[in-house]
Order: C-alpha cells, then sequence, then structure tokens
C-alpha cells in the first residue's frame, strides 16, 4: 500500500491565491474574483478570496455565495439539508427577481468584505496527511484549509477538489 501523501504536495501555494486586505470593498473583491476566473490557469472553485490583515495575517474568507448574500440582505440561503422543497415556486420567483438586486445592492457593493467574510479558524499543517485534511473539511463543512507552518506562517491551502482527487487515485 502506497504512503499517504501530505497536504504539502497538494496545496496551492497562498501567493497563487486571489487575496485581499479587510478593507477592500466587496466590489474590488468581485473584480478581483472575476480577473481570476478569466486568467487562471488553476480550477479554484468554490471561488473564494483570502482576506488578509495588514501584517499578512489570513483574516477569513469571502465566497462567491457569501458576496452575494452580502449584496442582497433580503435574500434568504439555506443549505440543502434546511430546504423542505427543491424548487422555487414561480410567484415567489416573480417576485425575487423584481425586487433583488437593485439599488440596496448597489449601496452593498461598497462595504468593507470584512462585514462579509467567514473567519478562518481550522488549519492544517504540511505535513499532515491528505487524509486528516478530508476529515476536518467534511467535520468542519469547509471547502479548504489554510496551510500554515509551525502554527503561525501561512503558506498554501488545500482544496476539497484535490483532496477528493488523492483519496479517489488511493482508492481505485
Amino acid at each position: 500500500m502506497a504512503k499517504a501523501k501530505s497536504v504539502k504536495e497538494v496545496m496551492i501555494d497562498v501567493f497563487e491565491y486571489p487575496h485581499v486586505p479587510y478593507w477592500f470593498t466587496i466590489g474590488q473583491a468581485i473584480e478581483i474574483i472575476r480577473k481570476s476566473l478569466m486568467t487562471g490557469e488553476k480550477c479554484y472553485h468554490p471561488m473564494a478570496v483570502l482576506v488578509f490583515d495588514e501584517k499578512y495575517n489570513l483574516m477569513g474568507t469571502v465566497t462567491v455565495r457569501d458576496i452575494l448574500k452580502g449584496l442582497e440582505p433580503k435574500l434568504k440561503v439555506s443549505t440543502f439539508a434546511d430546504a423542505e422543497i427543491s424548487y422555487v415556486d414561480e410567484d415567489v420567483m416573480t417576485s425575487y427577481e423584481t425586487s433583488l438586486f437593485d439599488s440596496e445592492s448597489k449601496k452593498n457593493v461598497e462595504k468593507p468584505v470584512s462585514e462579509i467574510m467567514i473567519p478562518a479558524k481550522t488549519f492544517v499543517a504540511p505535513g499532515d496527511s491528505v487524509v486528516k485534511a478530508a476529515i476536518m473539511m467534511v467535520h468542519n463543512n469547509v471547502s479548504m484549509l489554510p496551510v500554515l507552518e509551525d502554527k503561525k506562517k501561512l503558506v498554501g491551502l488545500v482544496k476539497m477538489v484535490e483532496v477528493f482527487d488523492e483519496i479517489a487515485n488511493s482508492i481505485l
């Protein structure tokens, strides 16, 4: 049986991933995400940006979903586990289409990303196994984990897609 790969072997270098300081606006984060999607050689889905403080310490992440929720406070997003139905009634959809993402959203685009970011609370080390990363991702319901060297220096990110690929390769 082959030795399990470490997080370091599948992680993305921190500087290869889109990032912003916490004072950037939601609009600036949108532009960075759009540029990354158009020019990126790697697939960064689910798309997110890292949020740093002035000393380049990781504060959290902002996903495309967080941005949409931050732009439109009336938009109620439930998880699949919370959803009682898997579709939206046409009358409800029509009322949403005429009222969501209007002038209020245009004001919200000026809010700082720090208001909508998800704080980074769970980390892995470069030497940790891909299996440990998978367990932590599933347990914490996240699709990527920051990789910290010596429990303090951010060196990269490990994403669910690489973890899944590595586990799939080892069992098939």
